[in-house]
């Protein structure tokens, strides 16, 4: 009798093991391998850093134009605001966006004035990023028309939604501080804030104005804990060495343009500066960056 229980335990285990071996997620359909790589990666800790040991520092904004091909991992896949087509990997803005509706992501708003992290949106203002929004609006039943209804009796309230193009933010622009450690003998910079860059547009005929305008600040720090576990795509070509986004601000693997340095005026770049003046006024201040660290060696 224990011989035939003990049977019947071993058959019903082995059924129940090919059973969920024969059910297979679809990351695991679409690969050959069983990605865990970036699953449950922590940030990289910063460097212990006290005021003592910092003996030269400069805030510095910058702009990443994701038109730029080595930008691309940052735009790509698009996502009009219904969904994206591929579920390996995510745009920086789907991840940045998705990570501030859940609540694991604090946006700041005010953020054409503001990006010092003043002022926390709330969710009425999260529903409106980037000219999303919802209404309710009339139309007419013309299924109650059709039954023989009357047309004025047939008008229904309905809610309108017009979600977020993801496909719009065509910059990202950071706020970093560049400072000199003594401590440990090096130039360094931690980026301090990030903030989507959407297109404006004009508001009578909404033609395009060739202008960007921020749509909310994110603080960084607290962004890495979400940009750890999203890849991004390798331009090398390679799936099965993929970066994610911290990595990819971690080793500064992106082009940007100087657009604003901490000066006594607190003015940007371009206004002061037009057109070719501009970026060379962006090489100059990267040049400054460079020659001081260089200098502090030297001497």
């Amino acid at each position: 009798m224990k011989k035939i229980i003990l049977l019947f335990v071993a058959t019903t285990l082995c059924l129940v093991t090919v059973s969920a071996q024969d059910v297979l997620s679809t990351e695991e359909m679409n690969s050959v391998f069983k990605k865990e790589k970036h699953h449950n990666k922590t940030t990289q800790d910063y460097a212990p850093l006290r005021q003592a040991d910092v003996m030269w520092s400069r805030k510095i904004w910058r702009e990443i134009d994701l038109r730029q091909k080595i930008n691309h991992p940052f735009y790509y896949p698009e996502n009009d605001g219904t969904g994206h087509t591929i579920d390996d990997r995510r745009s920086l803005i789907d991840v940045i966006y998705s990570a501030i509706q859940e609540g694991t992501i604090t946006a700041y708003g005010n953020a054409v004035r503001d990006d010092e992290f003043r002022d926390p949106m709330s969710a009425e203002d999260i529903k409106k990023i980037g000219g999303a929004k919802e209404e309710k609006v009339e139309v007419v039943d013309w299924d109650a028309i059709a039954e023989g209804a009357d047309p004025e009796d047939a008008k229904i309230i309905k809610l309108s939604k017009i979600p977020f193009n993801r496909n719009t933010i065509k910059k990202w622009r950071l706020k970093e501080e560049w400072f000199f450690d003594k401590q440990r003998s090096v130039m360094d910079v931690r980026i301090l804030g990030l903030a989507p860059l959407q297109e404006d547009r004009d508001e009578v005929n909404g033609q395009l104005k060739g202008t960007f305008s921020p749509l909310f600040w994110v603080y960084f720090p607290e962004a890495r804990d979400v940009l750890i576990n999203a890849e991004a795509y390798n331009l090398v070509k390679n799936d099965a060495e993929r970066r994610t986004y911290d990595d990819i601000f971690w080793k500064r693997m992106f082009s940007s343009t100087i657009t604003k340095e901490s000066t006594v005026m607190d003015r940007k770049v371009n206004e002061f500066m037009v057109g070719l003046d501009a970026l060379l006024e962006s090489e100059r201040i990267r040049e400054e960056i460079f020659n001081m660290e260089h200098d502090l060696w030297e001497y």
